[in-house]
């Protein structure tokens, strides 16, 4: 079986309206024990306090933010080879999911980092990126917005999306390739002396995976939004050309 045949719009309804309500629960349930034990079910970190918690809302707000950037990537360059509509369409459902997502990370960074750096706002190269990110999340939102005909602004979105994976990228690693930022290193390494306690540890990965869980859901739930968005202008355009008056019946008249 083929995964390009969801990138029919009938197919992709059928599919998506089946996992959502299984990617829906498990969202809650995710959500619901990982900032649960997050919040309620872990020690205050000797240095930090009880403002170390925060982590379970701020990191995986960040990971989301950079990764849904990227998911708007893939999907916007397979709408330019494949030109298949869904796929447009899911890269414009993402967008307001990564901007909300980034600016979680930017509000709770502040938080974070004002009883850390004695600052809420550090030029710092991380935060910058971010900031840079979010600035292009607006873009690609207001392009969308901006421009009348469909396929036009898919091609156009897409170009910019491909634009900004640059500071998606720099997001990302802003703290490998600028050691004197003030940021902190990766809470989540490969190499194990660089995660957080185990005692922050697994409840962080639950609310991993329930920020991954909930930005599947609300992508999918857009996505389908804006399939029925585009279905109804098409049939708005159909009667709009069917009670428009022939010429001959203009001259008539």
């Amino acid at each position: 079986m083929s995964i390009w045949k969801f990138a029919n719009p009938v197919q992709f309804m059928r599919l998506s309206g089946a996992l959502l309500p299984a990617f829906s629960g498990l969202t809650v349930l995710c959500l619901a024990a990982g900032l649960g034990w997050g919040f309620f079910g872990t020690p205050d970190d000797y240095q930090q306090g009880a403002t170390v918690k925060i982590l379970f809302i701020h990191v995986p707000a960040a990971l989301m933010a950079i990764n849904a950037w990227f998911m708007m990537l893939v999907t916007s360059m397979i709408w330019f080879i494949r030109r298949h509509h869904v796929s447009a369409l899911a890269a414009r459902a993402a967008a307001p999911i990564g901007a909300v997502m980034t600016l979680i990370t930017l509000f709770t960074g502040a938080i974070w980092g004002e009883p850390m750096w004695g600052t809420w706002w550090a030029w710092d190269p991380r935060l910058t990126s971010f900031f840079i990110l979010f600035v292009f999340y607006l873009g690609y939102i207001a392009l969308w917005s901006a421009i009348d005909d469909p396929e036009k602004a898919a091609d156009l979105t897409a170009i910019l999306c491909l634009v900004g994976s640059v500071f998606a990228v720099l997001s990302r690693y802003a703290v490998f390739f600028w050691s004197q930022g003030l940021h902190q290193g990766p809470s989540l390494s490969m190499d194990q002396r660089e995660n957080v306690d185990n005692a922050f540890y697994w409840p962080l990965l639950l609310c991993i995976a329930g920020f991954v869980l909930l930005f599947i859901t609300l992508v999918l739930l857009r996505t389908r939004t804006e399939i029925r968005a585009r279905r109804l202008r098409a049939i708005e355009q159909m009667q709009a050309q069917q009670a428009a008056p022939r010429p001959m019946e203009a001259h008539k008249a």
